[in-house]
């Protein structure tokens, strides 16, 4: 099955910035779509970023557009994300997520992807 290990997060202060990374093995990384989503305690897991697998288009709720890019580096199995101007709501768990689905109006939804990581804490102080 496919791995996917998240890194990058931590503690940063309110507007500051973090770039998550998320390593795959496994599988063919360049043929998969590619997901972010965050769960804070007592919450659901919610959708952050989503990019389809020829990187061509990406996908971005309200609660970070503008502020969160997600890109992919195909020769190094690698998907990013890009966070900037973050607030204390960004508090989160951040899982990384992969899927060969090609119904890319879902992609925004859990049940859209096959495999996920163990998650990277990010804390952001007030």
């Amino acid at each position: 099955q496919v791995q996917l290990l998240e890194s990058g997060g931590g503690l940063v202060q309110a507007g500051g910035s973090l770039r998550l990374s998320c390593a795959a093995s496994g599988s063919t990384f360049s043929s998969y779509s590619m997901g972010w989503f965050r769960q804070a305690p007592g919450k659901e897991r919610e959708f952050v970023a989503g990019i389809i697998w020829t990187g061509g288009s990406t996908y971005y709720p309200d609660s970070v557009k503008g502020r969160f890019t997600i890109s992919r580096d195909n020769a190094k199995n690698t998907v990013y994300l890009q966070m900037n101007s973050l607030k204390p709501e960004d508090t989160a768990v951040y899982y990384c997520a992969a899927t060969t689905n090609t119904n890319y109006r879902r992609i925004y939804y859990k049940d859209f992807y096959i495999y996920w990581g163990q998650g990277t804490q990010v804390t952001v102080s007030s």
